[in-house]
């Protein structure tokens, strides 16, 4: 079977891409240094196929550790890079922070790789490469503009890392991954306070926080919210198996939008939780927030036309797993 590192496997999009791997019959290998997840995320993956996970507690910008774990691991098939930071506004309070680690990772691994002649790579990157998009659906043809946040930056710069590079490459520009698995074995085990839409909106639930603030509400959209393309983490998941698959047989440099190509604002994410879920959730309107896109969704007939990839999961199939998780983690 191939053998695939996946770094920050134990996170929330990484949990969720290496159950897919072992379903695919990959053996997936994970690094991660827990810095944003836990173990239980190890534990759920092993619950749910049945499988012994191999896993390293290494530092992803650490190369001496790295080179360790690639001279352990032998033959590598390929990498699928997810060891990043990924809140927005926190890049905008802790810009540094990003640059040494979403870029500094990348570094490493592709060093890593060179020296071990592991050629393909699956790299997460973001919509947020495209900044406020002048067309909309976007699709991977549109210029980077300037990033309106650090973390957008940071994606734009792994990117243009990549496209030097000797390796074979693919990134995945994703949009807004939200739920988990139907099994709420995993899911989202971040350390740090949510900042993302719906773990707010579980906690809010959940009886952790009294309310949401939803940032602005005078954007030009029909209500005033923002508008995002949220896409469930499973269908997110799957992805990255499908581009590995592609990169092997298609050697060269590659992106794809994964989006399901539907703008919800946020407003409507909210009403859709509650709907699904038959709870209201409190939440009051606050100013705009530094660093956010007014509104973005994706042209995915790019990556359905090479990798056979198109969303299946519903949006309220991903709130109602998202809030099966959070009540699983309060137990």
């Amino acid at each position: 079977m191939k053998k695939i590192l996946v770094t920050g496997g134990a996170g929330y999009i990484g949990s969720h891409t290496i159950v897919e791997l072992i379903a695919s019959g990959y053996t997936p290998v994970i690094v991660d240094n827990l810095c944003n997840t836990s173990t239980e995320n190890i534990h759920g993956i092993e619950k749910i196929t049945d499988t012994a996970v191999k896993w390293h507690n290494v530092d992803c910008t650490d190369k001496i550790a790295m080179d360790k774990v690639f001279t352990k691991e032998g033959r590598v098939e390929g990498v699928i890079h997810l060891a990043a930071y990924k809140a927005v506004e926190e890049s905008v309070l802790k810009p540094e922070k990003y640059y040494n680690n979403n870029i500094g990772s990348l570094k490493v691994a592709l060093n890593c790789m060179q020296e071990n002649e592991v050629k393909n790579i699956v790299f997460s990157s973001s919509c947020n490469v495209y900044g406020m998009p002048d067309v909309l659906p976007v699709d991977e043809n549109a210029p980077f503009k300037k990033a309106e946040s650090p973390y957008g930056e940071t994606k734009q710069i792994c990117e243009e890392m990549l496209k030097d590079d000797t390796s074979n490459s693919v990134a995945l520009r994703y949009f807004n991954p939200i739920g988990s698995h139907s099994s709420a074995l995993i899911g989202d085990c971040s350390a740090d306070s949510p900042s993302n839409l719906v773990p707010l909106i579980t906690e809010v639930a959940i009886g952790k926080k009294e309310k949401i603030t939803i940032f602005g509400d005078d954007y030009n959209t029909p209500d005033g919210t923002c508008i995002r393309d949220y896409i469930h983490v499973v269908d997110l998941a799957k992805s990255h198996v499908l581009a590995m698959e592609f990169l092997i047989k298609n050697p060269g440099k590659h992106a794809f939008n994964v989006g399901t190509g539907i703008g919800v604002s946020v407003l409507d994410a909210v009403k859709a939780f509650e709907k699904t879920n038959k709870l209201k959730i409190n939440y009051s309107i606050g100013p705009r927030r530094i660093g956010d896109i007014e509104k973005i969704y994706a042209d995915g007939s790019l990556v359905k036309t090479k990798l056979g990839w198109e969303p299946k999961e519903k949006l309220e199939q991903a709130m109602k797993s998202a809030w099966e998780w959070q009540k699983k983690k309060k137990r």
